[in-house]
C-alpha cells in the first residue's frame, strides 16, 4: 500500500520503519523542514530515536501536499492537542483517504476524543485507532509488541490489522473505539502520578496501588462514556497502563519523577523535551469526571497539584486519608 505517516516524532518514525519493512511504500511527513533535512542527511531521526537508522527506502518530506496526495492510508501520529489543526490541513487536501490515528489524548476545551475530531473533517472516511503497550524505542528496534486496532467499521479494523501485523508486531481487532481511546488517554495521567510517587521515593507498594486504583478510575469513566468494561482489562487499558507506569521510556513517568523530586514544572517539561500527553490530557479527564459525575480521586489530586493548589508531598496524605470504603 501507499501509506503516509503524518508526524515525525518517535512513534510516527517507528511505525514508518515498521511499515517500510513490511514492504509498503511509505512517506514520513514532518512539518519541521530542518528536522526532515537532518533525517535525510544522517539517515536517522536522532532527536527522537537516537542510535536508530531508518530504512533507505523510507521517503521523508516536509511538504504536506506531497505526503497526503494519492495515498491509500494516512497514519496520524501527531500530539493529541495538535490533532485538530493537522486534520483540518490534511482534509483541505484530501477527505477520502482512510485514517489510522495513534495519538493518545483528549482535546482540552472541547473534551473530544480523536475519533470525534476526525469525524468533523473526514466524514464517512474509514477511521481506526491503533493503541496498546508500544514504546516507540522498542518498536523501532523490532522488539515484540502487541496492540489493538479499534474501529466502528469491523472490516476496516481487519484491514489495519493486516497492514501493520508482522513477526514482532501483533495486532488484535477491537470494536470498542470509545473504550480504546479513553484507555490510551487516561493511562498517561495515571503514569504521571506513578512518576511523582517514584520521585518522592514512596516505593513499589504505592505504585502498585496507583496502577490498580488507576484501572478502577479508568474503567468507571470509560463505562460512563459508553466504553465496554472488558476493554479496560485489555491491551489499551491495563496493558498500556502498566508499561507506561513502569518504564523509563515513558515521558509521562519521567516527567512525574522530576516533579516528585522537586523540579519546577516548566523546567521538568523543558528537560523532557517532547510532548507529555498526560500533562495536557489531565485537565480534560478531570473535566470529564465532573461532567459524568465519576469519582476519580487520583486524577483530581493530580489536577490540583498541576494547578499549583497543593505540593507533591501533600498528595499521598490526601489519597491515603480518604474515607473508608469497599473495594
Amino acid at each position: 500500500m501507499k501509506i503516509s505517516v503524518i508526524g515525525s516524532g518517535s512513534f510516527g518514525t517507528a511505525l514508518a520503519m515498521l511499515l517500510v519493512n513490511k514492504g509498503h511504500d511509505v512517506i514520513l511527513y514532518g512539518r519541521n523542514e530542518v528536522q526532515i533535512k537532518m533525517i535525510e542527511a544522517t539517515g536517522g531521526n536522532h532527536k527522537y530515536l537516537p542510535g536508530v537508522f531508518l530504512p533507505k527506502s523510507l521517503k521523508v518530506t516536509s511538504d504536506l501536499e506531497t505526503a497526503v496526495t494519492e495515498r491509500d492510508l494516512l497514519v496520524m501520529a501527531v500530539p493529541a492537542q495538535s490533532f485538530r489543526d493537522t486534520a483540518k490541513k490534511v482534509s483541505d487536501i484530501t477527505k477520502e483517504t482512510p485514517v489510522v490515528n495513534v495519538a493518545k489524548g483528549i482535546e482540552t476545551g472541547t473534551l473530544k476524543r480523536m475519533s470525534e475530531i476526525a469525524g468533523e473533517y473526514f466524514k464517512g472516511t474509514p477511521y481506526a485507532c491503533l493503541s496498546g503497550p508500544s514504546h516507540a524505542e522498542e518498536v523501532a528496534r523490532n522488539l515484540p509488541t502487541t496492540v489493538c486496532a479499534a474501529s466502528d467499521d469491523p472490516e476496516f479494523a481487519k484491514t489495519v490489522q493486516h497492514v501493520f501485523m508482522g513477526d514482532n508486531f501483533r495486532v488484535y481487532t477491537n470494536d470498542d473505539l470509545t473504550g480504546v481511546e479513553l484507555g490510551g488517554s487516561i493511562k498517561n495521567v495515571i503514569a504521571l502520578c506513578c512518576g511523582i510517587s517514584d520521585g518522592l521515593g514512596l516505593g513499589d507498594n504505592a505504585k502498585a496501588a496507583l496502577i490498580t486504583r488507576g484501572i478502577a478510575e479508568m474503567t468507571r469513566l470509560g463505562i460512563a462514556m459508553g466504553g465496554k468494561p472488558d476493554t479496560f482489562a485489555g491491551l489499551s487499558g491495563i496493558g498500556d497502563l502498566v508499561v507506561t507506569c513502569t518504564s523509563m521510556h515513558s515521558r509521562n513517568r519521567r516527567f512525574g519523577i522530576l516533579l516528585g523530586q522537586g523540579m519546577p514544572m516548566d523546567q521538568a517539561l523543558e528537560k523532557i523535551g517532547m510532548v507529555v500527553e498526560g500533562y495536557t490530557t489531565q485537565e480534560a479527564v478531570n473535566e470529564l469526571a465532573l461532567k459524568y459525575n465519576v469519582e476519580m480521586p487520583i486524577t483530581s489530586t493530580l489536577h490540583r497539584l498541576l494547578m499549583g493548589e497543593i505540593a507533591a508531598e501533600e498528595c499521598i496524605g490526601l489519597l491515603m486519608g480518604r474515607k473508608e470504603k469497599h473495594e
